[in-house]
């Protein structure tokens, strides 16, 4: 098993802090949320390990090498990354199809090592999705489930949709080999289509609807993580999330 993070972005939305250097180089506790995932990764046996990387590359790889990590973490560059997230997936598209199940993870997050793990645990196409969450700005990418089947996965939802379950996406998923090729190969459609601007999350939910079958779920709620994308997130993740963690220091 590989893990992927998508760490291509500039955090425009964080004000200056995220024109100083890419989120994943954002510390807390004196780690950078980059160091924090590789720790979690490596507690559940993952070394394997890509980054797609544009804003700032450079001081990531001054990152890596600071951390002097055995095996080192390869890094794909897109030299796109002021457009969509799917070119990011578009770029490690050879890691989607080098064989084996694939973790895709936002490399923005600051979460508990046992939300990681529960992903590691269960096999298939997972989702993790946290009932508790507040979408007073649309922010968030949202996971719907009825009847225990997964039925839609976006920010802005159809208004005549029917579900019995909600929840947040965390960002973070586990794709078998097959579906992992299919990401691959839709992302190369999207570029060829010159959808450059699209977030990746639509080509997952391009696969999603059409085999819904294919995937399930894990319900992470309870467990502490933020996304961050906001400079109050930044406050948050210090203040609120950074304290209830265990397992990461």
């Amino acid at each position: 098993m590989r893990a992927i993070l998508l760490a291509a972005g500039r955090g425009n939305r964080l004000g200056p802090l995220g024109h100083e250097r890419p989120k994943c180089l954002l510390a807390f506790g004196g780690k950078s949320l980059l160091e924090r995932h590789v720790d979690c990764l490596r507690r559940v046996g993952v070394t394997e390990v890509v980054l797609a990387v544009g804003y700032r590359a450079e001081d990531v790889q001054t990152e890596l090498d600071t951390l002097r990590l055995e095996p080192r973490p390869e890094t794909v560059t897109n030299p796109r990354f002021e457009r969509g997230s799917a070119v990011s997936l578009w770029s490690v598209r050879e890691a989607l199809t080098a064989g084996g199940d694939v973790l895709l993870m936002d490399a923005d997050v600051l979460y508990d090592a046992a939300i990681l793990a529960r992903l590691v645990q269960r096999p298939g196409n997972i989702f993790l999705l946290d009932r508790k969450f507040d979408d007073a700005g649309q922010e968030a990418v949202k996971v719907c489930v009825r009847d225990g089947v997964l039925v839609e996965f976006r920010k802005r939802l159809p208004a005549a949709l029917v579900y019995d379950l909600v929840g947040e996406s965390v960002g973070f998923f586990r794709f078998s080999e097959p579906v992992a090729r299919a990401l691959a190969a839709r992302s190369a459609e999207y570029i060829a289509a010159g959808r450059l601007d699209e977030p990746y999350e639509e080509i997952i939910r391009d696969l999603l609807l059409e085999t819904p079958a294919r995937f399930s779920f894990e319900d992470i709620t309870g467990l502490p993580w933020i996304e961050i994308d906001f400079a109050d997130d930044v406050r948050r993740a210090d203040e609120e999330i950074l304290p209830l963690l265990s397992g990461t220091e």
